[in-house]
């Protein structure tokens, strides 16, 4: 991964931190179903992967997620038969490409479309609050990726590439409508020819959509636009509703790539807000559908969705579903009205019968030894790092971590390695090597965004270590719970256990482990608590504590 090896070496000041390992395993209840061979196990990606958008290339499919302000940005995946994935890249990989200081968690990339023409990958995304609205481009999906491609001239969000037959391309994405807005969420879809040879948007810019499948029902917040050509009609495919519980698929169709564009009757054709709140293993949010037709003629659609508990909170985030589409007097239909969301399905015919998808779904364990001399790509950084502070070869077989002055409610880069939560139910522990200096502290977080987060570490106060937790919700940071250690103490272990809304925090001093809190309040790592269109992640910190 990029950052070993970078220049910037202002946070080698301080000792760092040497972590021997990490480690993760998910326990959800819902996982433990069997799976035959020819089934497969939604969510395809378990953990904060919304927004997903894919494109089949020959035998292959290439698949690519939302990463908000996190770094690398805008991951991207690769599978032979749409359930199996194995991550290749990230069109964000450089710092130099974008910046996100500044910005609160859920800006930065937003819904990414990726496309192929002619031999080459697009990506068309906004940097929100970063630079607007862009273009990528690959000859080789796994990278390397041009640098952003900027469309100053197009306003909002979502945009995507329709390429006709006809040789023409258009952009696609939502904005307001022309006008005074109606009401709140009122949005439009427009949509305006492409010279892609210079990247540059040409002719009319036109609404093809206003408001919704129905202005006069005052639809919300249309967006996520995509074109599909069958048959001789163009379908225009858009999430309706919010990011929320009424998030909904619907689809409308013309006869031209520009309209008028007719809305299905049976509209939407993939929600959950028409099922009881009180179901069991509930699967909520569902929308933002990307399509695609596999090389026997069957269709499938990717999509975002949530897997709550107590009704309402999901830690999870919005995650990459996956089902078979079925066509009804020509029409796409992803789910049938009043339908949970299936957990196990029967897979594509062309899905490899032996492979797993650990450790993208299901329940798994995973290690990270640090042995290799990159990180491991599931790692990521809050923001973009401006130096190099993740580091594997200066101690080989351990991650030291140079620690920086940010905390975690930083709206810069503090030395904090996430990777997402994946369930439910899961364990988290790592082993490090406390400094022998005082100035540090060191550990394991649970993280939301900025203002929601759990920091459990230790640190060195005159010929003491203290073990500490802390916890931040929105304005209100407390110490939760504290320990002393004797100052011979070396080596350490730490550990987050979650079971739903309730998070236990344990620490092993080489006597075993003693849980230091059990049951604190974990709902405030969930997205409807936190706000924003992240979710929560786990991982090692460190940091310098000044004049503590």
């Amino acid at each position: 991964m990029l950052l070993i090896g970078m220049a910037g070496m202002s946070a080698r000041a301080q000792e760092p931190v040497l972590f021997d390992w990490f480690e993760y395993r998910g326990h959800d209840t819902a996982f433990e179903q069997p799976v035959s061979p020819d089934q497969y196990r939604n969510p395809i990606l378990a953990g904060f992967n919304p927004d997903p958008s894919v494109v089949r290339v020959g035998d292959r499919y290439y698949l690519v997620t939302s990463s908000f302000g996190y770094f690398p940005g805008i991951p991207v995946y690769e599978s032979r038969d749409l359930v199996h994935w194995t991550p290749i890249g990230h069109v964000i990989d450089r710092p130099s490409q974008l910046n996100f200081d500044g910005l609160s968690l859920s800006r930065g990339v937003f819904a990414p479309n990726i496309a192929y023409h002619d031999g080459t990958f697009y990506v068309a995304n906004t940097a929100v609050d970063s630079g607007g609205n862009f273009i990528a481009t690959a000859k080789n999906p796994a990278g390397p990726w041009s640098d952003p491609i900027w469309l100053p001239s197009i306003g909002g969000i979502d945009p995507s590439l329709f390429f006709d037959d006809d040789g023409k391309v258009y952009l696609l994405n939502n904005d307001a409508p022309e006008g005074k807005p109606l009401y709140e969420g009122h949005r439009a879809i427009w949509m305006q020819e492409l010279d892609l040879a210079h990247y540059k948007p040409v002719g009319p810019r036109r609404v093809v959509i206003n408001g919704g499948v129905d202005l006069s029902k005052k639809p919300i917040w249309i967006e996520g636009p995509r074109v599909y050509k069958r048959e001789g009609w163009y379908y225009l495919v858009c999430a309706e509703g919010g990011t929320g519980p009424q998030h909904s698929q619907v689809v409308l169709r013309s006869r031209s790539v520009w309209g008028p564009y007719v809305p299905y009757a049976d509209n939407p054709i993939l929600t959950q807000r028409d099922l009881p709140e009180d179901r069991a293993d509930a699967i909520t949010n569902a929308g933002h559908a990307n399509l695609v037709e596999t090389p026997d003629g069957s269709w499938w659609a990717v999509f975002l969705a949530s897997r709550a508990y107590d009704r309402v909170h999901y830690n999870t985030g919005r995650e990459t579903f996956l089902l078979p589409v079925t066509w009804k007097d020509g029409w796409p239909i992803i789910l049938p009205h009043g339908r949970a969301i299936p957990q196990i399905v029967a897979g594509p015919t062309s899905m490899q019968r032996d492979a797993t998808q650990t450790s993208l779904s299901g329940n798994f364990s995973w290690r990270d030894g640090f042995a290799s001399t990159t990180l491991d790509p599931v790692w990521m950084y809050v923001r973009v790092p401006k130096q190099e502070w993740a580091d594997l070869h200066s101690h080989p077989g351990k991650l030291a971590i140079h620690p920086l002055p940010e905390g975690l409610d930083t709206l810069r880069n503090p030395s904090f390695l996430a990777r997402r939560q994946q369930h439910l139910v899961f364990e988290a522990s790592t082993s490090l090597t406390l400094p022998a200096q005082a100035g540090t502290e060191a550990g394991i977080a649970s993280f939301q965004n900025e203002h929601y987060w759990y920091a459990f570490g230790a640190k060195r106060v005159g010929d003491q270590v203290v073990v500490s937790l802390l916890r931040h919700r929105g304005d209100d940071q407390a110490l939760v719970a504290t320990t002393v250690l004797p100052k011979e103490t070396k080596q350490l272990k730490l550990k987050i256990a979650a079971d739903g809304g309730a998070y236990s925090f344990a620490y092993d001093d080489g006597s075993g482990w003693k849980w230091l809190r059990r049951d604190e309040d974990g709902t405030l790592l969930s997205t409807d608590v936190a706000g924003g269109f992240v979710g929560a992640v786990v991982g090692p910190y460190a940091r310098q504590l000044g004049n503590e």
